[in-house]
Parts: C-alpha cells; sequence; structure tokens
C-alpha cells in the first residue's frame, strides 16, 4: 500500500520495515502519523492519554463526528483509512520519563509531539542513554515567519524544528498553518534519517 514509484526498492523496503515512535497525537503527532503513512512508513508505536475535544479541530487530524472519543482510537480509524495494511500500536496512556523508554525501545526514530516545555525535555531525558534519534519541535505558535520554521540538529541525536521562539500564549494560539508547517518538516527530516540524506 502507497507505494511511491519515485523511490527505488530499496527506499521502500527502508520505510516500510522502521518502526517510528509518536510522543503525543494532537496537533504535531496526528499530522506526522498522516505524512509518514502517506510517504509509505508502515509500523507505528504512539502514546496519548487524551480525548478528541472541540478546539483540537483547528490543528489536528481529526473530525467534528469524533469528539469525545480517545485520540488513540479516532486516529486508529482514520489513518487506516489512508492505509488499511498499516500496523499501529497505540498506548493509551500517559508518557513518564520512566515508561518512554520502555514503550519506544524498538523505534528507529521517535518524533516528540508535545504541547509543553516540560514534557518535550522529559522525552529528551528519557532518551538520552539510547541511539534513537529524536525529532523535537519548538517554536510553531501563531501566523507568519513560516520561513523561521527550521531544523536545526542539536546534538548527535537531536534534530529541532521550529522557530524556536514562538510559544503558545495568549497572543500566540497553535494553528493549522504552522504546527502543519513543523509537522510536515518533523515527518521529512524522519524519512531523511532513515534514508540516510543529509539534513
Amino acid at each position: 500500500m502507497n507505494v511511491n514509484p519515485y523511490l527505488s526498492a530499496a527506499q521502500q523496503t527502508i520505510l516500510t520495515q522502521a518502526k517510528i515512535g509518536i510522543a503525543g497525537l494532537g496537533g504535531l503527532g496526528s499530522n506526522v502519523l498522516s505524512h509518514l503513512i502517506r510517504a509509505g512508513v508502515s509500523h507505528f508505536i504512539a502514546a496519548d492519554f487524551d480525548t478528541v475535544s472541540p478546539s483540537n479541530l483547528n490543528r489536528q487530524f481529526f473530525f467534528a463526528d469524533q469528539v469525545g472519543q480517545k485520540k488513540t482510537t479516532a486516529l486508529t480509524e482514520n489513518l487506516r483509512r489512508i492505509n488499511p495494511d498499516v500496523e499501529l500500536e497505540f498506548h493509551d496512556c500517559l508518557l513518564t520519563e520512566e515508561n518512554i523508554p520502555e514503550i519506544f525501545k524498538n523505534c528507529h526514530v521517535v518524533v516528540e509531539a508535545f504541547d509543553k516545555a516540560d514534557a518535550k525535555t522529559m522525552l529528551i531525558t528519557a532518551l538520552s542513554k539510547t541511539n534513537i534519534p529524536i525529532v523535537a519541535a519548538s517554536g510553531l505558535a501563531g501566523f507568519g515567519k513560516s520561513n523561521d520554521i527550521r531544523v536545526r540538529k542539536v546534538g548527535s541525536h537531536l534534530y529541532l524544528i521550529g522557530d524556536l521562539t514562538s510559544g503558545i500564549s495568549p497572543e500566540l494560539a497553535p494553528a493549522s498553518p504552522r504546527v502543519g508547517i513543523a509537522a510536515a518538516m518533523q515527518a521529512n527530516t524522519a524519512i531523511a534519517i532513515l534514508l540516510g540524506i543529509q539534513i
């Protein structure tokens, strides 16, 4: 499913056999999953304990009739409409520094998709003793200045996407355009890591 005629057979094999972890299934995580499935990635391990709310619909890959459902349940339905054969290992739980290493231990890349800075730091800390590449995001709220959202490599295994300044606040709300740009860049970075492409 989702064969890309512009990729070599070897590249397609890498993508279909890779396991990508997604920490959080909100604006970043749900959209990263959509991009990666369409690109040919077939195995995911993800976690989120939240339910779909009306305020999520302005930037997350959910629909109005899914309000009140667990995000893991709703997203499983949506993603299987793209690729019925996708392998989804979803954990309906709160991620902690203790359970993160166990949940994501078999992943080739982990995408950090949390809203809050302390949760982002926790994930990076929890995986710091592994060699698993992490694709994180920071600074994507508001509108405009899309060109300020960039990919930065920080250390040997951490890639940071965003403008690093536009945190969520009453003046800078998260909205679909910039969140979507960051999610697409996270997905693109994860694919580049898997295929050994220079970032």
